[in-house]
């Protein structure tokens, strides 16, 4: 079975930093591309990052210049840095793989909270 296991979530003080990891177990396939979501309460999931074979990447306004997402050499594993990180970033973030025959595969999620 095919499964994203996601860590690095935690509780952190406004301006610090983490560091999200996404890895895939199982024969998952060819990867297309890998990204970042993230739900806070009361609100939609919205998309935070995306990274695609070539090297393109894409970001939320929200995150942009804070936030850069990575990959391993395998593309098995999907990595989110998050700098100078603001209350409004607090919510559960989660992974997607995409394979190229269009098989979408989430994480389980992880809790991010930045407070003081």
């Amino acid at each position: 079975q095919v499964q994203l296991v996601e860590s690095g979530g935690g509780l952190v003080q406004p301006g610090e930093s983490l560091r999200l990891s996404c890895a895939a177990s199982g024969s998952i396939g060819r990867v297309s591309n890998m990204a970042w979501y993230r739900q806070a309460p009361g609100k939609e999931r919205e998309f935070v990052a995306l990274i695609i074979r070539g090297g393109l990447t894409n970001y939320a306004d929200s995150v942009k210049g804070r936030f850069t997402i990575s990959r391993d050499n395998a593309w098995n594993t999907v990595y989110l840095q998050m700098d100078s990180l603001k209350p409004e970033d607090t919510a559960v973030y989660y992974c997607k793989v995409t394979t190229t025959y269009a098989q979408n595969y989430w994480g389980q999620g992880t809790q991010v909270t930045v407070s003081s």
